[in-house]
């Protein structure tokens, strides 16, 4: 008797977004991926219904977990203390390059380039970026920007605020407000990072960031920053600078921003917008060449257009 084929991958869209694990094993037993604490006992977690799983110090994990992840289309990212370091991440998207190369045209393009990053300030403050100006100026301009609306929400939150200044080799080192940003803007990467490969493009090939392992996402998570993780970082350091917090500021920082995720339903939104500002170069898709040749065995259809399946 013929089984029931093997469930396809959710699409990013319909996930929650980000589990944090640390001081766990991470194994797959009974067929399920779990947590397995110092005694005994397990944590079931759910790994097709996430967008991306972040391992912080203290936390193992078992080749059957790892390959269970990569078959969900999970992203799994190695990260330090609250995610302030980044050390290595599994790719779960990769299954095409369309998209990829078109990508890469665009960045090449000067002229398209510099459309997309016009297109991307447009998006993310509303109005359309000053004429005339390369890259290098609406870079400073937004810069300026984003420092305003830092010293705004710290006014409004009661919140001792200087500059944007942390040291990623020394969490404790910073004030209170920055250990919040730095948490913030954390998640908003891991989860922009699990859209950005789910979808088939690099991390890598930015637009107004460049240089870095994840320029692109970056660039996406920016679009979004100051509308969702941004607001929340300033609320929880007010509230702790008030004491009225009841755990830490980092664990306080990361369930605002899984609740703000869900409120605002940025997983499904991300994909769109890497789309639209993507299409604001200008530039047609790559096509395939035509001698090239077809899959022998066609791959069955997943759940994003990255996902390997």
């Amino acid at each position: 008797m013929k089984g029931l084929p093997p469930p396809r991958p959710i699409p990013l869209r319909d996930r929650s977004s980000l589990v944090f694990v640390e001081r766990a094993q991470l194994d797959v037993l009974d067929g399920a991926f779990v947590a397995v604490n110092a005694d005994g006992t397990r944590t079931h977690i759910p790994i097709g219904g996430l967008a991306g799983l972040m391992l912080e110090p203290g936390a193992r994990i078992s080749h059957a977990a790892v390959a269970l992840a990569a078959h969900t289309g999970t992203l799994i990212t190695w990260i330090g203390e609250a995610g302030v370091r980044l050390y290595s991440a599994g790719q779960p998207g990769g299954a095409r390059s369309d998209k990829l190369l078109w990508q890469a045209a665009i960045a090449l393009d000067p002229a398209a380039r510099l459309r997309v990053v016009r297109a991307m300030y447009a998006r993310r403050f509303g109005e359309g970026a000053p004429q005339r100006r390369s890259i290098d100026q609406l870079r400073g301009i937004e810069g300026v920007r984003v420092r305003q609306s830092y010293a705004l929400l710290a006014e409004q939150h009661g919140v001792k605020w200087a500059r944007r200044k942390y040291d990623p080799g020394d969490w404790e080192a910073g004030d209170v407000p920055n250990r919040c940003l730095s948490a913030a803007t954390a998640c908003l990467h891991g989860l922009t990072e699990a859209a950005v490969l789910a979808a088939g493009y690099a991390p890598a090939i930015g637009f107004l960031h460049t240089g870095k392992p994840l320029s692109f996402v970056y660039d996406i998570a920016d679009l979004y920053k100051l509308d969702t993780v941004v607001p929340e970082a300033f609320r929880i350091a007010g509230q702790h600078a008030r004491g009225k917090l009841e755990t830490t500021p980092d664990r306080a920082v990361r369930l605002a921003c899984r609740d703000a995720f869900r409120r605002t339903g940025l997983l499904g939104r991300i994909i769109p917008a890497i789309e639209e500002v993507l299409s604001a170069g200008d530039l047609p898709r790559p096509e395939p060449p035509p001698e090239a040749a077809g899959p022998a065995f066609p791959d069955e259809v997943s759940g994003d257009d990255g996902h390997r399946g």
